[in-house]
This record gives structure tokens, sequence and C-alpha cells, in this order.
């Protein structure tokens, strides 16, 4: 007969079958019945060990579950009227507390569809087919367990519309420090504290230390019935309305109108979207009736049943050839209606929401107390369509005035330089209340006279180079110190500035970022002459601050530079006129863009925080 070879077992398998042998042989013929029963029990153990080999199977992101395994019982060398108890078989893993299932970490709007979150139970295979990809693909539970659960979105384009394609598997952690049995369940969530009363005080006295005086004794541990309401609106907090929330309508992933867009608190907003429709079916969409901006009733603060209503503060009708009309009694006119109009084979929808500008007043308590929205409506005819719409927001707060700026931060071209000075070394930068004022030129006339028009300026604005000038005439002998002390005081205005703000938001409190004004004086001497001021020429450097892709204008010098000329002393009876004149040059003095690398990545060999977790 051929010889078969034996199969082969794993090592603890060969080291328990030998084990069992050697036992065998010392054992000897007399003690045959317990050897036979003590070899049965052996190799039964031997089988089990050589059969614990899990079936793995393979599922989409190499996902892996085991298959279940089946193992002998062994024999027991106890007496029959003994029997071993079974052991109980179960998962040494607790059961999950979360569903991955129903877990979706993107949904951060509520009752909205989340950009990119396949995982939305709002989205439906409209939103879909705008989607680029998943931006979570895999949502798991904890993953530091060799094998946990794992829900899997993707998205299946190819069908129309694109469907969402969801799996829930068992993935492998392939890392060789995973966990594989969690035998200490306490370690999986925090301890609830055990308040003390009455029943559990003497325990609780027992088991601690005693008590320690410190600022955390004075907080109540429970929450009191009475406490008053401390609700209130927070940066960023969706402004809420009676039914939903305050609809602000804006581009998504294209330049189409979003309108479940909703408004957030202290956000200022301004946006353009386009509205494509069908013309004649616009007296039945909602979103282009000035009801549906000035309808809803905003919250005073979440969650309360005090209503702040939208008031209708102006409405501008705009015509088809952009003629404008403001409307001089609104509360008639706020419920507009859309209307279709044929004019001849063209079709026109009057009354059409064009612009939208709320205006929100709020209170240093979170308090939204007033509500204010200006609107443009117009006139759209089939040739216009798709048109553009403009929506825009912001909030004012109670008993303060809005302080305009040249910038925010850097200057704006076409805005006056914020300028001003130090009345005493330590303080702050003094500003006058009128921002056209504070640096100027001479303002030219057709007289050209210079006593004339003493006093009348023109603003510096950022980005103008402007020059400007006048006549001076000299009549009779007067004093040369006098003259120039006239045409100096002409030249620079009242209170000329000593610091120019480098930022069109510059806080005055904030005087070392503010730039200085260089003052230069010029003069040629002549023998027997008199020395007489001229021109002012004041040149502003700037340059490009921040990124290339929105660079920010600012300010890093000024030069005021006074020119004197020399003029022969007058004589009693002659007449003789002099030209003045002020001039601005702003100059880019910014450096060219050089092409920058990343740094290269550097290995961070730490272990993470939790390695050793639940053990530590």
């Amino acid at each position: 007969m051929p010889r078969t070879q034996p199969p082969r077992l794993p090592g603890s398998a060969r080291s328990l079958a030998a084990s069992c042998a050697g036992f065998c042989l010392v054992m000897g013929l007399r003690d045959l019945p317990p050897l036979l029963l003590l070899l049965v029990d052996c190799w039964a153990s031997v089988s089990a060990q050589a059969g614990d080999t899990p079936v793995v199977t393979t599922e989409a992101l190499n996902s892996m579950k085991p298959a279940p395994t089946t193992f002998r019982p062994a024999v027991s060398p106890r007496p029959h009227e003994t029997p071993r108890a079974p052991r109980p078989s179960s998962d040494p893993r607790p059961t999950p507390v979360t569903d991955v299932a129903a877990l979706c970490v993107c949904d951060l709007s509520p009752a909205l569809c989340d950009v990119n979150c396949c995982c939305d139970p709002d989205c439906s295979s409209v939103d879909f087919s705008v989607f680029s990809a998943c931006s979570i693909p895999v949502v798991m539970g904890d993953s530091q367990f060799c094998s946990q659960k794992a829900a899997i979105y993707s998205l299946n384009f190819t069908a129309d519309p694109p469907q969402r394609v969801f799996k829930l598997v068992d993935q492998i952690n392939p890392s060789i420090f995973c966990i594989h049995i969690t035998n200490y369940k306490p370690a999986l969530s925090f301890i609830n504290p055990e308040v003390p009363d009455e029943s559990n005080f003497d325990k609780l006295m027992k088991t601690s230390d005693g008590f320690s005086t410190n600022a955390e004794s004075d907080v109540s541990l429970t929450t009191k019935p009475d406490a008053p309401n401390t609700a209130k609106y927070e940066y960023g907090v969706h402004l809420q309305t009676s039914h939903s929330f305050l609809r602000f309508p804006s581009p998504l992933t294209s330049s189409l109108c979003t309108d479940n867009n909703p408004a957030a608190f202290l956000v200022n907003q301004a946006v353009k979207c386009t509205r494509r429709i069908n013309l004649e079916q616009c007296t039945e969409i909602e979103t282009l009736s000035l009801a549906y901006y000035s309808s809803p009733k905003i919250l005073r603060v979440p969650g309360s049943g005090t209503k702040v209503p939208i008031t209708v503060q102006s409405i501008i009708i705009q015509s088809l050839n952009k003629t404008l009309t403001r409307l001089e009694d609104t509360d008639t006119d706020v419920l507009r209606p859309l209307v279709l109009v044929k004019a001849g084979h063209d079709k026109i929808c009057t009354n059409i929401i064009l612009e939208v500008k709320y205006s929100l007043t709020y209170t240093n308590a979170g308090e939204i107390i007033k509500a204010d929205v200006f609107v443009l409506l117009g006139a759209v005819s089939s040739a216009m369509v798709p048109f553009q719409q403009k929506f825009e927001i912001y909030f004012i707060q109670q008993n303060t005035k809005p302080v305009p700026l040249s910038g925010n931060p850097g200057y704006v071209v076409g805005l006056p330089l914020a300028a001003g000075f130090q009345p005493q070394k330590g303080s702050g930068i003094m500003q006058t209340t009128n921002r056209f004022g504070q640096l100027t030129l001479l303002r030219s006339t057709a007289e050209q006279d210079c006593l004339a028009i003493a006093g009348i300026r023109t603003p510096v604005l950022f980005g103008y180079n402007m020059q400007s000038g006048c006549k001076l005439r000299l009549t009779t002998a007067i004093a040369c110190r006098l003259v120039a002390q006239k045409v100096e005081s002409l030249l620079k205005g009242q209170g000329f500035p000593d610091y120019v703000a480098p930022f069109g938001n510059s806080q005055a409190q904030d005087v070392l970022d503010w730039v200085p004004v260089h003052f230069i004086t010029q003069t040629s001497h002549m023998k027997d002459s008199c020395q007489l001021p001229v021109a002012l020429a004041i040149e502003v450097k700037w340059t490009k601050y921040g990124s290339l892709l929105n660079p920010q204008a600012k300010i890093v010098n000024v030069t005021a530079n006074l020119i004197s000329s020399s003029f022969p002393e007058t004589n009693s009876g002659n007449k003789r006129t002099i030209l003045i004149s002020t001039a601005v040059t702003f100059v880019d003095v910014s450096a060219p863009a050089e092409a920058g690398f990343r740094a290269r990545p550097t290995i961070n060999a730490r272990l993470p925080f939790n390695f050793f977790f639940p053990f530590v």
C-alpha cells in the first residue's frame, strides 16, 4: 500500500500532542483505561487547535468578516455523574454605543442638504446631481479596535438621476497595536459622579479626604428651576423665525441662487447670484415676490415667543430702460404682487425682486430688536432671462453709529486717507470728525485767487495723483516774514497731520502702527532776497500686503516736501504775482512676488497620546 503523509499540525498542536505521547510512555500498561481516556482528550484538544482557523471574506474597501468557528467539545476525565458545566459563548466586545449607519458627521445644517455630504438624510437625487464626491466616504466607530463596523458611502453617477450607494461592512484595522478584546467595560465611557444627598452623604464622607474650599465649591451641582433664561444669539448662529429660519439666497456650487441658505448672526454678507426661471410661471415662484422677504418674523432670541417683524423701509422700482423710481408710501405697497404682461410677442414680468438689503439691529445681550429691509423691484422680459439678483445683510449694534472706513483692512482706491496728530507723547491719535478733511490740498477755482479760496480744500484720495494751485498777488511792500507765514499756512491748511494710518481701518490707539509724516523744507538762498514757500509736494509710498489672491493696500511712507523760492525784496508800488501749487503722488513700492516652495516634510516619530489605551 502507498504510504500517506500525516497532516501537519500547527506548532501549539504539535507541542500538545508530543506532551500527550510522552505522558503515555510514562504511564505503562497497567493504567490503560485512564490512558485511553486521556489520549482521546488530548486528540480532541489538538483537533480543535488545528481547526481554529477563521475563514475571511473580503467586501468593498478591504473589509473582512470572520466566519463562525465551531469547536469540538473536549472529553472530560471526570465521572459521568458530575459533568462539566458548558462554557457560555458570548462576544467579549460590548455592544457599540453609536450606530454608524445612523451617524452623519458632515450633516451640519438642520432640514438642509449639506454639499458633498452623502450621508445627509435631507439630500435627494436632485442634490446628488451637483455633488462632486463624498466629503466623508467612510464613517466608523472606534478606530482602535481590530474590527469595527464601517458605513461606506459613494455616488453612482452612471444612474439617471445619480444615486447614493451605501454599504455597512466590518472593517479590519491593519495596525498591530489594535485592541482585539475589551474586557474592561468602564473604560469605554465616562463614570457618572455620584451627587451627594441625604442618603449617601455619610458614605461619601468616609471614602473622601474631606472638603476643600475653592472656587468650584460655590457652584451649584443642580440647575435651579427658577434660573433666568440665558438664551441669546451668538456669532454664526442661524437667525430663527416663527416657522424655521431667515433665508438668505446665495450661490452654492454654481452661480445659481440657492434659496435655503440661512442667515447667520453678526455675519455680514453681500452676494450676487443668477436666477433661471420660466417667465410664464413667474407669478407662481414665491422667491421672486416681495412677500417672501418681508413676511417672516424673526425671533428676538432663539426659542423665544417674542417676534420681531421685518419693516419695509424703501421700495425702488426699476423699469426696462433702467429708470429708477422710489415709492413714497411703502405701507400700502408692501405686498406688490407679481404681474405677467404681454407686450406684442414679448412677455414681461413686473415687480420681480432684483435687490434685497437687510438691516438688523441687535443689543449687546445678543437680542434682535429691529429688522428693516430695502428692496429693488424691476421688470424682467423674456430676453433678460436668466437675470442677476443681489442680496445683502448687515448688523448694527444698538445706540451706536457705524464708523465709515477707508478700507478693511487695506485702502480702497478713491477713499480719503485717514490722518491725525498726536497732541502729546504717549497719547492716541487725534482725528477730525470729518474724514474728508484730515489730509487735504488746495482746491483750484476759476478765479485762481489764493486769498479768495483760503480755507477751501479738497481731500487726498488714495490712488489719485492730484495737483492744484492758485495765484498770490502782492501789491504793496509787505514784510517778507509775514508773507512766508501766510503762504505756508495756505499750503498746509489748518491742522496738517503728523501721522497717516497704514490701513483703512487702523485704530487711533495703535500709535506705533501709524506712519509718521516726514516734513522736508527746501530753500534756495540768494542775497537780498525773500524766501517764500511756493509748493507743497506730498509723496505717499504704498505696497501690496498679504496674499497674492487678495492683496491689501498698505501705506509705508509719507513725505511732505515744502519748496521755497527766493524773490527780490518788493519795492513800494510794485506788483508781483506768485504761483502757489500743491500736489500729491502715490508710488507703488511693492516687491515682485517670488515663487516659494514648501518645506520638506519631517517624520514625527512620537507615539499618539492614546497608544496604551485602555491600559493606562
